[in-house]
């Protein structure tokens, strides 16, 4: 009696040490200044897409979340160095990324997207940008582009400080058609009545993903079983109407549950097929 009072006793600290770590936050971090993923709200704190769908996520996993607001440049370096699990920043799967970290499949496609004027004629191929001006956020990947393909389209290229700077070109007519992030140039739509999403360069679509270290795969699917339950129950779908303005398709990343774990075809993918449990 008395020995297995005492097998009780000790193993109520450590009944109690387990719920105590399935209750640990989850840190994650966002670039607090890329509306409408991740923006500081009035009343302190961020809003936006990503903070929304990680929060659901970390809800249904029965864990809390904490989400810092940092510098997009140093978002990496801290997952690597262990003060993040993983990141709720959209960050941009690539080969080179993917060789270093460990991504859950794609909850949003990116791609790259001009926003045309109210009432200009919409753009159906890159032959309708010869002769006219694109205003770039200075420094983008879309500055990047625009610089490389003005000669082969026969554009010019107009630099502003920030993306709603070169939005306001296009709006003012200075420019006919501002290029930018397909998310970002949607959710400039609805709060520019003036501007409209319009032509997508679709050979760059990528998949927006969340990044873990290569050591954490446990978490990695973990988190992703949740994407996904996310993705068929509609969730995720009516967090990018919500914050994007645009009903996403049926074969949007946002309505799509990719086989295995992870991007297919980059680096780090795993595609043993798993059954899904969802609440």
């Amino acid at each position: 009696m008395r020995i297995a009072a005492f097998a009780c006793l000790l193993a109520i600290p450590l009944a109690f040490s387990g719920a105590a770590f399935a209750q640990q936050p989850l840190r994650s971090a966002v670039d607090g200044t890329f509306a409408p993923h991740a923006f500081p709200k009035l009343d302190g704190g961020v809003q936006g897409f990503n903070v929304d769908l990680f929060t659901e996520v970390a809800k249904r996993m029965g864990r809390p979340i904490t989400i810092d607001s940092a510098s997009f440049s140093g978002l990496v370096p801290a997952l690597n160095a262990g003060r993040y699990d993983f990141l709720a920043a959209p960050v941009t799967v690539t080969a080179e990324r993917a060789e270093n970290l460990l991504f859950t499949e794609g909850y949003l496609y990116t791609a790259f997207q001009f926003g045309i004027r109210k009432g200009s004629a919409p753009i159906t191929g890159m032959d309708d940008l010869r002769g006219k001006a694109i205003a770039v956020n200075k420094g983008s990947a879309y500055d990047a582009w625009a610089q490389a393909n003005a000669a082969k389209y026969g554009f010019t290229v107009q630099t502003y400080d920030s993306q709603p700077d070169a939005v306001q070109a296009v709006v003012a007519n200075r420019a006919y058609a501002t290029l930018g992030g397909n998310t970002v140039v949607r959710y400039a739509a609805t709060r520019t009545p003036m501007l409209v999403p319009d032509f997508v360069i679709k050979e760059t679509r990528a998949h927006w993903a969340a990044p873990f270290r290569k050591d954490n795969v446990e978490l990695r699917n973990a988190v992703e079983n949740v994407l996904e339950c996310m993705k068929r129950d509609g969730t995720v779908a009516a967090l990018s109407e919500k914050w994007f303005g645009v009903k996403p398709a049926a074969d949007d990343a946002e309505n799509t549950p990719f086989p295995g774990y992870g991007v297919p075809g980059m680096p780090g993918y795993d595609p043993t097929p798993h059954a899904l449990t969802c609440g």
